[in-house]
């Protein structure tokens, strides 16, 4: 597959690796931001052969495992009110709330549809008009323009059975926490490569200037990340910070204006609960008034219960980088694919998930 193929080809990557080794003159700290990053370099093996100097480490960069618990707890309680009927992408199915998950609301007979995007939630509000049916909108800037262009297509449409509860999240937020809290120290980002086609990578200038971090946007074949790595190392080396993009054919320094457009006529910054960070400033997105009919939690008038951690649980910990899943004590024993204690077990971008299945 063009754009792919050649970013796979495994010959190009050993004399990466001699440059990447050539290249790492002091020890340097590098979070790579993106869940879908996480699972790619844990799949290319590339964590067993970065220089012993090189620590990588993962970030709040899965959206899953960042859906604070209270709203998982009133997502599952939502699914149990008479009439509705909730769509959800797949990950999102097993993340277990204070009492149980949405697989467990299903299996007393609430209605739990796995949808592959939001029109196809769209379309089962069409083909089922006796039913309330909520979008649950969990995710980044990637999955944001489709859930505007959604709720644009009902209103269009005179939908009315159709809703969004919007968790959506934006990415520079919760990068900023991070940079603020004094016991993390990375000299360095790998910036997500979904995200960035969106927002674009001169989003991540203000990191540069405002906390001299090294910033490179990556794609997610080896070749890519090899190279987003070398550049990285490069920047920290040399002590000169810039934004560099390696992903350029999907990547722009503006990002997508369409897209962007979109989500701001339906959308609008609102502070947002994040998993182990708490609450961040205009990191999220509520539905502007204008589109409220589309709201579900002003429409079913949801309320948003006080919950906490599984007691034990270190998703908070990985999430932040400050800790990796070996040093939680449920990791790989009480905790796992099979019976999950927290998110980031779950989700296909989930570090403990990455850990557990290529770390070992």
């Amino acid at each position: 597959m063009k754009f792919v193929d050649e970013f796979r080809d495994s010959s190009l990557a050993k004399p990466l690796l001699v440059e990447l080794e050539k290249s790492v003159t002091k020890p340097l700290r590098v979070m790579e931001v993106c869940g879908s990053h996480t699972m790619a370099i844990f799949r290319n093996g590339i964590r067993s052969i970065l220089p012993e100097s090189f620590e990588l480490i993962s970030g709040p960069g899965c959206p899953v495992c960042v859906t604070s618990a209270p709203h998982m707890d009133a997502f599952i309680a939502m699914a149990d009110m008479p009439g509705v009927r909730v769509a959800i992408f797949g990950d999102l199915f097993r993340v277990p709330g204070s009492n149980g998950s949405l697989a467990n609301a299903s299996s007393r007979g609430a209605k739990v549809d796995i949808v592959y995007s939001p029109m196809d939630a769209l379309e089962l509000a069409v083909n089922n008009p006796d039913d309330r049916i909520v979008f649950l909108g969990v995710g980044f800037e990637t999955t944001t323009p489709g859930i505007a262009a959604t709720i644009m297509a009902a209103k269009t449409r005179n939908i009315d059975n159709f809703m969004v509860f919007s968790t959506q999240k934006v990415m520079p937020p919760p990068l900023i926490a991070l940079l603020n809290d004094p016991e993390l120290q990375i000299d360095g980002l790998l910036c997500p490569g979904h995200v960035s086609s969106i927002i674009g990578a001169g989003a991540y200038q203000p990191l540069v200037d405002e906390y001299e971090l090294a910033c490179v946007v990556a794609g997610f074949e080896t070749t890519d990340l090899l190279n987003g790595l070398i550049l990285l190392a490069r920047q920290i080396a040399s002590g000169k910070r810039a934004v560099e993009n390696t992903y350029p054919r999907a990547v722009s320094w503006d990002g997508n204006p369409r897209a962007q457009k979109m989500v701001e006529t339906i959308f609008e910054p609102t502070d947002m609960d994040w998993r182990g960070l708490g609450v961040i400033p205009q990191s999220g997105l509520k539905i502007r008034e204008e589109y409220s009919h589309f709201d579900a939690e002003k429409r079913l008038d949801i309320t948003i219960p006080e919950a906490e951690e599984a007691k034990g649980c270190m998703c908070g910990e990985i999430l932040k980088g400050k800790s990796t899943p070996p040093e939680c004590p449920l990791f790989d024993t009480r905790c796992t694919p099979a019976k999950p204690i927290g998110p980031c077990m779950v989700s296909s971008e989930g570090t403990c998930a990455a850990y557990h299945k290529y770390g070992r």
